[in-house]
């Protein structure tokens, strides 16, 4: 009997089957509380843990009251729609920057080319948290004057993302057959159409990995939209933070509205989940 192939074709080894469905479950643990902890009320998540009411399903109390509470009052569907305005184009923009950047280091020749890409690089290892204080200076009243407006998030998150980008594209790039790029300049075309029209189609499973990491960081976080944006456009994470009062009340009400806040990334994941080995790894040693 033949044994079964990976893509590659190596055999497939029952022992790596086994661990990857193990860490799949372990992984898959903390997600399966919050879905069986969304359903009980705030006695029974008291009195037990979820565990409980998952093996002794007939035995426990369920409700969907902790649902119909995170939309009654606490205006979440605005917090989505805030959140929609405040990811997608914090995504696009860096990326549309990035990749500019990112050509520009790996097919173009200027003077201090490699300092600029490691003064780039170096730039990651500082903590966003040291540019709070600076930016809310900048964009504050006595600044720009933008605070509390989309615009204002837009360009944190761009500002923040767009190393890392360049890293990945870059690298990614350097992969690319220089060749093509060769043949056309040598047919006359410029670098922008030479972008457009080869590169950037080429780079599509690189461009699409780091949309979803740069469009999971922007959904998920929490400190840059509870500085820079005002309490009518909270995108969906502060409003699930402010679903837990001062004494612990509402805290029925956060599985539910954080089971609810993850379905959007769930869809962007699984959409683009294809791209992310093969976006992220490629290049990774070259370059």
């Amino acid at each position: 009997m033949s044994r079964r192939l990976m893509k590659d074709g190596r055999p497939l080894s029952p022992f790596s089957i086994v661990v990857m469905a193990v860490l799949a479950l372990l992984w898959s643990i903390p997600t399966i509380g919050l879905l069986v902890t969304s359903f009980r009320s705030r006695d029974e998540a008291a009195s037990s843990g979820w565990w409980t009411a998952l093996f002794n399903p007939f035995s426990s109390e369920w409700t969907t009251s902790n649902y119909r509470g995170v939309w009654e009052g606490n205006d979440f569907g605005a917090g989505f729609v805030n959140s929609i305005a405040v990811a997608v184009p914090a995504t696009i923009i860096p990326i549309m920057f990035a990749a500019f950047a990112a050509y520009a280091f790996t097919f173009m020749k200027f003077r201090f080319k490699e300092f600029l890409f490691l003064l780039i690089i170096a730039v990651m290892v500082v903590p966003i948290h040291v540019a709070f204080q600076p930016m809310l200076n900048l964009l504050g009243p006595r600044g720009l004057g933008i605070s509390g407006q989309y615009i204002a998030v837009w360009l944190l998150h761009t500002g923040f993302g767009m190393p890392l980008c360049i890293y990945v594209l870059r690298n990614y790039m350097t992969t690319l057959p220089a060749s093509v790029v060769e043949s056309a300049k040598i047919d006359g075309a410029t670098h922008f159409q030479t972008f457009w029209r080869l590169v950037a189609p080429m780079s599509i499973p690189a461009i699409a990995a780091f949309a979803t990491l740069q469009f999971l960081w922007v959904w998920n976080d929490l400190l840059v939209a509870k500085l820079f944006l005002n309490a009518d456009n909270a995108t969906v994470i502060v409003k699930l933070q402010q679903l837990l009062g001062t004494q612990g009340q509402g805290q029925e009400l956060l599985t539910a509205g954080a089971f609810i806040s993850i379905i959007i990334p769930m869809i962007v994941f699984v959409a683009l989940q294809r791209y992310m080995v093969r976006g992220m790894t490629s290049g990774a040693v070259k370059g």
